[in-house]
């Protein structure tokens, strides 16, 4: 279930807390959602972090290890139906604000870690120095996002595996 269709009484009964214990930490749904939001955010820097900056594989071997692991935690057959960046985007974004503002910040500093690598396999010679970090992981992370949309919609890997074959056999290979 989606945002819209899931009421403050449904998530409360789910965790067994009292109306009056939400209200006193949140002032709407949209607040708590916001909250959900910034935790999913922590834990996924954190993940690209440890990840991204293990600094004893070549860059685009941790990129590409980087995707491989988000498309086994959120890809088709897997425990959670896709990246709650791009569902709630889909369902929030022209509605609210600043879940929007979230999800815009959130995908900026997402992108910003991804050109970070790419600009480290600049560096070293593994791209070609014409390329520009922040428009390829734009592109990379637009591709990978919707990639897992497609994923979900036809419930096969197989938009996903083509997505990683573009990226690292084609587009990235030097």
């Amino acid at each position: 279930m989606g945002y819209a269709a899931t009421g403050v009484k449904e998530i409360l009964d789910e965790a067994g807390v009292p109306k009056g214990s939400f209200y006193h930490h949140f002032a709407s749904k949209e607040a708590f959602a916001k909250e959900v939001l910034n935790l999913y955010v922590r834990g996924e820097n954190e993940r690209a972090e440890k990840i991204l900056r293990d600094g004893k594989a070549a860059p685009l071997r941790r990129l590409r290890r980087y995707f491989e692991e988000l498309m086994a935690i959120y890809g088709p057959g897997a425990t959670v139906s896709g990246c709650m960046l791009a569902n709630l985007s889909l369902e929030m974004a022209d509605h609210s604000d600043s879940i929007q503002s979230l999800l815009h910040m959130s995908f900026s500093n997402w992108q910003t870690a991804i050109a970070g690598i790419l600009q480290e396999a600049i560096d070293r010679g593994d791209l070609a120095r014409s390329n520009k970090p922040q428009e390829l992981a734009s592109f990379l992370l637009n591709s990978y996002e919707g990639a897992l949309l497609r994923s979900k919609a036809d419930r096969s890997s197989k938009p996903l595996k083509n997505f990683l074959h573009f990226a690292f056999n084609v587009l990235l290979k030097r």
